[in-house]
């Protein structure tokens, strides 16, 4: 039995603490915050209730996987219901299409906007599931700390293209504008520019056909809650409000972890849940670092910043899905301002998240409970948020009344926002980055940040830095890439 210190409780975290726990080891969470979840916390005003992190609940099986491991079932504490549509698209020419689980629906509304490009999904699909097959199944789980691991895959990679971005791979299949958008915009789910992330990560289309798109009733919150009670239940030590100052190492182990209490603590293994750009500069700053993760925190290209309006409204509107993504007039010159100019722009996009859609315990009966995000520049952009957060949120409600919200300025209620700088000063993200370090090719499997660190062995990394990626998905399956290392 091994003494194992997790470092930060976001869902990296947590199911690494699992997979460790079944495995026999004594682990400890180390959690900076008063309670888990990192990004997926739970805000409050009065009675309406927001999840402020991940809403979107792709393959569920990950979080059955996580309870059977320590033998119970999710569903005895646990309900996923099945969205339809996973998301409505509103474009900017005032058309809607429902992107969702019926592929007879889903060509009917292909065939009415563009009746050459039925064809042209159908081929799309097929090419997605292809690449799912490699680039998830066999890839997004195994290790990819040896350079001899990347040549193995390297002609496997070429094969399916992935030096294409996504938008070129949806471009090769269909033709309307409108189209090429709502099944291009996925990597901004994860971070990425759609015109630069590699084409691997088109396998998301097939991951959605597979496994559908979830939402845990009672929210993110609820999930993390039972999941923290789960823990609790089978041993795992919880610490809050433990915050690390420092690695102390010794040649190519690290030796202690420091807390910022002036307390410090030996342990076996060390996995940090953390920003593997804030460990190097932080965690590590006193210490060497081998020369791939300095190369990462000296040049990596991080992922664009999230503006998030949080609002509730008193008056309810239905033809708002649980998920919705408002199209503004401009898509690839925005993403430029967004991800190379960092120029906050004057006119922008939205997701709109409506959980009452589903679950209405998220606000007072016949009112509703919303949160509208925006992808911004990051801090490199030197916006000053403290000063324009309250216009740019006027803005983003001056819109969508305009568009898809009649009335929402005056119905809107308890309005409140996170800007990339909350971002930065609540979870410790580089330039306030909303994903990381972004999902490019270049940063890619073996050019991402290791799951075990190159020069302290005993020294681990899951979350949304490292491999295979951000997401939920991607965050926890970086858990079982680790307990692959530990146990090969």
């Amino acid at each position: 039995m091994k003494k194992i210190a997790i470092i930060g409780g976001g869902f990296g975290g947590i199911a690494a603490a699992i997979r460790l726990r079944a495995r026999g080891n004594q682990v400890i969470i180390y959690e900076r915050l008063n309670k888990l979840g990192g990004r997926a916390q739970v805000f409050q005003r009065k009675n309406y209730i927001h999840d402020a992190g991940p809403t979107v609940i792709t393959a569920p099986n990950l979080f059955y996987e996580l309870f059977s491991l320590l033998g119970e079932n999710l569903e005895d504490s646990l309900e996923f219901k099945a969205l339809d549509p996973w998301y409505r698209f509103h474009f900017n020419d005032q058309t809607d299409f429902d992107y969702g689980p019926n592929r007879e629906n889903m060509l009917d509304q292909i065939r009415e906007i563009s009746p050459e490009d039925v064809s042209g999904y159908l081929s799309m699909l097929k090419e997605s599931e292809a690449i799912f097959k490699l680039g998830y199944e066999k890839l997004a789980g195994h290790p990819f700390n040896r350079i001899a691991t990347m040549i193995r895959y390297a002609p496997a990679i070429i094969k399916m293209r992935g030096y294409q971005s996504v938008y070129s791979f949806v471009s090769k299949h269909l033709q309307h504008p409108n189209l090429r958008q709502a099944f291009s915009i996925q990597p901004l789910l994860v971070g990425g520019n759609p015109f630069k992330t590699s084409s691997i990560y088109s396998l998301i289309h097939a991951l959605e056909q597979k496994w559908g798109i979830y939402f845990c009733m009672g929210g993110t919150g609820k999930l993390v809650s039972e999941l923290t009670k789960l823990m609790a239940r089978n041993g795992i030590q919880i610490k809050y409000n433990s915050d690390v100052s420092h690695f102390s190492t010794s040649g190519k182990v690290i030796t202690r972890v420091n807390f910022t209490n002036g307390k410090s603590e030996a342990f076996d293994y060390v996995v940090s849940n953390a920003d593997p750009v804030q460990v190097s500069g932080e965690l590590l700053k006193n210490e060497k670092i081998s020369i791939h993760n300095f190369l990462i925190k000296k040049y990596a290209k991080h992922s664009m910043g999230l503006f998030v309006l949080f609002f509730g409204s008193v008056k309810t509107y239905k033809n708002i899905a649980h998920h919705t993504i408002w199209m503004g007039p401009r898509y690839k010159e925005l993403l430029k301002d967004i991800f190379d100019r960092h120029h906050l722009a004057d006119d922008f996009s939205i997701y709109l998240h409506r959980p009452t859609c589903t679950d209405p315990s998220f606000a007072p009966k016949n009112e509703d409970s919303y949160y509208a995000l925006v992808p911004v520049p990051n801090l490199k952009g030197n916006q000053n948020w403290d000063e324009i957060k309250d216009s740019f949120s006027k803005k983003i409600l001056e819109e969508l009344d305009k568009t898809i919200m009649p009335g929402i300025v005056e119905n809107a209620r308890e309005i409140f926002s996170m800007t990339p700088k909350d971002f930065k000063e609540n979870y410790r993200t580089p330039f306030g980055s909303g994903f990381s370090i972004a999902p490019i090719l270049s940063q890619s499997a073996w050019f991402r940040t290791h799951n075990q660190d190159d020069r302290y062995k005993n020294l681990f990394y899951v979350g949304a830095g490292t491999h295979p990626g951000a997401g939920v998905p991607g965050v926890i399956n970086s858990a079982k890439v680790v307990e692959k290392i530990i146990y090969p």
